[in-house]
């Protein structure tokens, strides 16, 4: 089938991080070369930097409560763009070789009726993608307008540390606009990084898709061999999820954990700014956006666990009555061998809608205990 391209499906997601300096061109990875200067600028002037002047300032506010609450949690977030950055760069070669291998003849939609098939899924993806943009989008405007629009004198939008006074002019401008700068990168750092791994995640959703649809419809002629290219099929699959996972498997881990911290804390810092002023509504989207992301990585993990386990169940479909005596049994073993493909941090937790659930309790029990400590 050759008017359908994964890539194309993707092209937004990929198009964005060639913007932020974190795809090269082609089936390239980093060279010596103009694209890797503008990227090497970005992340450490507007993404590391960043995280050093708040990491420090962290520091140096430790017996102010306030003051502590309102930075750590939004730090944690930004030190994650920075990781996600990193593992990204790291493992670039790994990532342009599994686009490479979805563009192979065994990845791509064989018909229009595989098409439709997995149109669903692509539409989900994009329809997530968008919201979490659109609130990290939200989150970046009200986090770099509050301190205008609340009419707070020399107010940043972070506390951070700087080796010169940010309460004078140009130096307070000039900070100002450096922040902003800084926010909108991070944002679409890892928003758009997010949306890669629930790609990758939903890609290989698709293709689970894919195989069963051709063990449903083997060739009767050609059961045998058939069957054989559905097996290397499979084999392609459980190798792009184990190249996959094994890119995002700290990003995983470290977002997880950060995102129930900064989950509970903005949620308690609701509680202690004015109703409906821009940094209320800062609060808001950013909570949003977080459980947008998380919600991202689990419902495309739960998807992959069970369309998975749905490939025993094809092969049962199919007309085997045709079948050699031998091949019957290889697929009666097949079928009593095979199990659902499970996406993990680690190995410590999977990507299910029950560890988003898990997710959730836990920043509500940070809420709670921070919730307690301040009365």
């Amino acid at each position: 089938m050759h008017n359908f391209e994964w890539k194309s499906a993707v092209n937004l997601n990929i198009v964005a991080l060639k913007i932020i300096g974190l795809w090269p061109q082609g089936d390239e990875t980093y060279k010596k070369n103009f694209y890797t200067l503008y990227s090497a600028t970005i992340l450490v002037v507007f993404v590391c930097a960043h995280n050093f002047f708040q990491t420090v300032n962290i520091f140096l506010i430790l017996d102010d409560f306030d003051a502590f609450t309102e930075t750590i949690f939004v730090t944690l977030s930004f030190i994650g763009a920075v990781v996600k950055a990193y593992s990204l760069i790291q493992n670039m070669d790994t990532l342009k070789g599994l686009f490479v291998t979805i563009r192979s003849e065994m990845f791509v939609p064989k018909n229009q009726q595989q098409i439709n098939l997995i149109q669903p899924g692509i539409k989900v993806w994009k329809t997530i993608c968008i919201a979490l943009n659109f609130m990290g989008g939200n989150c970046a405007v009200f986090w770099s307008t509050y301190p205008l629009l609340d009419k707070a004198d020399y107010r940043l939008p972070f506390l951070a540390w700087y080796p010169f006074p940010t309460t004078v002019s140009p130096n307070y401008e000039l900070t100002y606009l450096y922040q902003v700068v800084c926010i909108w990168f991070i944002v679409l750092y890892n928003a758009n990084i997010d949306s890669l791994i629930a790609a990758l995640n939903m890609i290989i959703g698709a293709q689970c898709d894919i195989l069963c649809d051709n063990l449903r419809n083997l060739d009767g002629d050609n059961i045998e061999e058939d069957f054989q290219k559905c097996v290397e099929h499979h084999k392609a699959i459980l190798e792009f999820c184990k190249k996959g996972n094994y890119f995002y498997n700290w990003i995983l881990l470290f977002q997880f954990f950060t995102s129930a911290l900064s989950l509970g804390f903005s949620m308690f810092l609701l509680t202690r700014v004015a109703a409906f002023t821009s940094e209320f509504f800062s609060f808001i989207t950013y909570s949003y956006a977080i459980i947008i992301e998380i919600f991202l990585y689990c419902w495309f993990g739960n998807e992959v666990e069970i369309k998975s386990s749905n490939i025993p169940y094809s092969i049962f479909q199919a007309d085997w009555t045709d079948a050699t005596k031998i091949h019957k049994k290889i697929v009666f073993f097949t079928m009593r061998t095979q199990r659902s493909i499970k996406l993990s941090a680690l190995n410590l937790f999977f990507l299910s809608l029950e560890t988003f659930k898990t997710i959730l309790r836990t920043a509500w029990s940070y809420f709670a205990v921070l919730h307690q400590v301040n009365s």
